[in-house]
């Protein structure tokens, strides 16, 4: 007599001798391991159907939920994590697009009013530091309260405050007047580069010379575009980190397969709710503690997701929850933003 197998997506009974259920084509073989994670992603991440819909609501109403039921097998019954992950990135960044290319415009034309100021403001400067020094001076010296200041300890005040004066005018306003200059006739790269105080040659040292020169030539326009162009490779790198760290503090309840589904739901439903705030602040401007309270909530909603996948005890998920979302905040994501920035210049 053959036994039967129940299949973990729709439930349905059949011979084990069949290797796909033959009510919903699912699988047999019960192995989620990295690369099956991964595997048909790329080529079909845009093929949203009914599945989409079905996923959507358990995503943003019940944390951790969805991630639950794709790791115990109902994989063919809701959208794949990372084909849903990709998608909402997608819808997300380019909703963003509208919101970075006007803060580009403003960041490039404030930029290109610093670049374009006259040295004249520097002298401005330096006339309001000697009247500064001028009324300390008179303060010591008439102040009966103070102790009395020899007159060659004020001398020496005066030579500093010259010294700095001198100093200050023949440095960056000099030098600045110099490569403009260079820039006006067009003058070799390695002439300029070796002004700006380039020693070696060749690598990434003269690569970053040269798109501080680009930069400055360019008055920093489109910067923000290209740091902004970085961003999504950068967020898509991360969640093997975020991964890792549910990894560390929860060593033996799943696989590290298993982490990556829950980074990616994770990340999809923040993805998501920054989407809906978008689209409601080109309505109506957001008050700034609303928006605070807004990313409190994503704290909120990584604390009952971990109760819900894995299953912890709400002390273990509210200290798990505010321990992670720290490490990740102010060590993790300072550090992808530093090499967002350094990227972004190579790459101007």
């Amino acid at each position: 007599m053959s036994t039967t197998n129940q299949c973990k997506n729709c439930d349905e009974s059949f011979d084990e001798s069949f290797d796909y259920c033959p009510y919903c084509g699912q699988e047999t073989a019960d192995k989620l391991t990295f690369g099956v994670l991964f595997s048909n992603t790329i080529g079909n991440y845009f093929a949203v159907d009914a599945r989409f819909f079905k996923s959507f609501i358990p995503l943003m109403t019940k944390p951790g939920v969805l991630a639950r039921l794709f790791v115990d097998g109902k994989r063919l019954s809701y959208l794949h994590p990372a084909q849903f992950y990709l998608f909402i990135s997608v819808v997300f960044f380019f909703a963003f697009s509208f919101t970075i290319r006007k803060a580009d415009d403003d960041l490039s034309r404030t930029l290109k009013k610093q670049f374009n100021r006259e040295t004249a403001l520097d002298s401005l400067d330096f006339k309001k530091d000697s009247i500064g020094v001028e009324i300390a001076k008179k303060a010591l010296t008439e102040n009966p309260g103070l102790p009395k200041i020899a007159k060659k300890d004020l001398k020496i005040l005066d030579s500093l405050m010259s010294a700095e004066q001198m100093s200050s005018k023949s440095s960056f306003s000099f030098k600045r007047k110099q490569l403009d200059s260079l820039i006006a006739r067009d003058a070799p790269l390695e002439e300029k580069l070796k002004f700006m105080g380039l020693d070696e040659e060749g690598g990434i040292t003269k690569k970053f010379f040269a798109q501080i020169l680009k930069l400055y030539e360019q008055k920093g326009g489109g910067i923000l575009k290209t740091l902004y162009d970085t961003i999504p490779i950068t967020m898509f790198l991360m969640l093997p980190l975020f991964a890792f760290l549910l990894k560390v503090f929860y060593w033996k309840r799943a696989t590290f397969a298993h982490h990556m589904v829950f980074s990616f739901y994770f990340f999809t439903f923040v993805f998501t709710s920054l989407c809906f705030l978008i689209l409601i602040n080109l309505v109506v401007q957001i008050p700034i503690w609303l928006q605070v309270l807004f990313f409190l909530s994503f704290i909120i909603y990584l604390i009952v997701a971990f109760r819900n996948f894995y299953k912890s005890s709400w002390i273990g998920a509210i200290l798990r929850g505010f321990v992670i979302s720290y490490v990740y905040m102010m060590i993790i994501v300072p550090f992808a933003f530093t090499g967002i920035i350094l990227v972004s210049i190579l790459l101007y």
